[in-house]
């Protein structure tokens, strides 16, 4: 039977480059959207160019009813779900010195980053635990890692942000825990890097294309019964082995 992934965020950008790329390889998307038009321009698109087996999720993390809401949309067309991509994020914006950063700021990203997370993986559970094959995979960031902040020699080691990147922290320790207690059930549940990608999020500036991330998510987001469990998987990791960036 065909698999099934819901990716959150995936109207654009790297999640909707996931999305064409899940469906190019026989996968079942369920297509993450907060906003519902831009959401149902994002399917027209990927059905335009032939890629049908895709439905739209009109699903905003960080509002419960909209969760609720789209499990039941999932649960009536497949019955259970394969993989969850928590792909939506924010950045917050840039003015995000640690010493200034407003409350607020950091309590909006991390509602989306975090607790947004929490909630869409709770609420999906059940579905997942329908599967023979569940996967969870939370979408990171280097600049979440507290290795690589603290190490002077890391490219990116000056840029600093008091609520994204401890957002991602937050996930990546949150990850580990949740792999550990669904480790008896077949789950896996890893963080993925995509790497510092030119896109809105960054005003295209990032080195990578989408197109380099999405293929670097799809490569580990369905990981065979042999695979990595609370695993990090990153650029750095290729590049530098040795080096853990939790």
């Amino acid at each position: 039977m065909m698999r099934s992934v819901l990716i959150t965020g995936a109207n654009k950008s790297i999640g909707f480059e996931l999305a064409k790329m899940m469906l190019q390889n026989d996968y079942f998307v369920f297509l993450g959207s907060r906003n519902k038009e831009r959401g149902e321009d994002a399917v027209a698109i990927l059905k335009e160019s032939g890629l049908d087996q895709v439905q739209l999720v009109q699903l905003d993390v960080t509002n419960q009813d909209s969760i609720n809401a789209a499990v039941a949309t999932v649960k009536q067309r497949f019955g259970k779900l394969d993989i969850l991509v928590n792909n939506a994020g924010i950045l917050g914006g840039w003015d995000q010195k640690a010493v200034s950063v407003k409350t607020q700021v950091i309590r909006e990203v991390f509602d989306t980053n975090f607790f947004g997370v929490i909630n869409v993986t709770q609420a999906f559970l059940d579905l997942l635990r329908k599967s023979e094959r569940p996967r969870i995979n939370n979408i990171t960031s280097g600049l979440g890692s507290l290795t690589l902040h603290t190490n002077p020699d890391w490219d990116h080691y000056d840029v600093k942000t008091g609520a994204y990147g401890p957002s991602k922290t937050a996930l990546n320790a949150y990850s580990v825990v949740l792999a550990y207690e669904l480790k008896d059930d077949n789950f896996k549940v890893n963080v993925i890097d995509p790497g510092y990608t030119a896109t809105d999020f960054n005003d295209h500036q990032g080195g990578l294309s989408v197109k380099d991330s999405a293929r670097f998510l799809y490569d580990h987001i369905d990981l065979p019964e042999d695979g990595r469990n609370s695993a990090y998987f990153s650029h750095e990791i290729n590049e530098a082995p040795h080096v853990s960036p939790w």
